[in-house]
């Protein structure tokens, strides 16, 4: 079953969903904020990376009843994990399209949070793997209308659904501690009703700096 528009076309979602998104992204920054401290604080023992990347989501194209892809366009992405034991350790990332695209005739833009935990291997002296899964959010937000809630007002409605995320890459140091890293990563969406698919992958590569004692 679709999801109902209101007369001028836009999603209806409850104050809650609006409230939950707005709690998720704030505790992605808090989450990131202790990472660093605690980072700064045993510095010397463990390590700590981040990485900005681009890729692009694919997913089934648009279905013959009307419900659109969610796949296609340029996907910037912020990721960060912080390892503390036998290459083990926790990540975050958020990852955004760009641009906005045309849902039914009215602007949208989809945003993946999701939290990890990770295992990074060595695989020699200038390189390592990346294994992760973990659990997150999509929040798809649709532009045009002004919405208020608890929290204040926003140009867009939001609707935000569950997601399970698995992803891996390869990274490799090619100066000292900065690297470049090629992935992939998978999301299962519970509920996605707005489009024709529950899940959707994404293929990147990201530049990054480890703050590391050694390698």
């Amino acid at each position: 079953m679709r999801t109902k528009l209101n007369e001028s076309g836009v999603h209806q979602t409850s104050r809650y969903q609006n409230n939950w998104g707005s709690q998720l992204r704030r505790l992605t920054l808090l989450v990131i904020l202790c990472v660093l401290f605690v980072t700064l604080r045993t510095a010397h023992a463990q390590q700590f990376d981040a990485a900005l990347g681009f890729g692009s989501l694919t997913a089934p194209s648009a279905s013959s009843t009307g419900a659109p892809s969610l796949g296609g366009g340029l996907y910037p992405t912020f990721s960060a994990d912080y390892l503390f034991k036998h290459q083990m350790g926790v990540q975050g990332e958020v990852s955004w399209r760009a641009s906005q695209n045309s849902y039914f005739g009215l602007p949208y833009r989809p945003i993946f949070f999701d939290f990890n935990g990770i295992w990074a291997p060595k695989l020699g002296k200038k390189a390592a793997a990346e294994l992760m899964a973990g659990i997150g959010a999509e929040d798809v937000r649709v532009y045009g209308t002004i919405n208020c809630g608890f929290t204040g007002c926003t140009n867009y409605t939001s609707t935000t659904h569950f997601v399970g995320h698995f992803g891996g890459g390869i990274r490799y140091y090619v100066w000292h501690n900065v690297f470049v890293r090629p992935e992939a990563h998978y999301y299962l969406i519970n509920n996605n009703n707005e489009f024709n698919t529950n899940h959707a992958a994404r293929f990147a590569i990201s530049i990054g700096y480890s703050f590391r004692p050694g390698f």
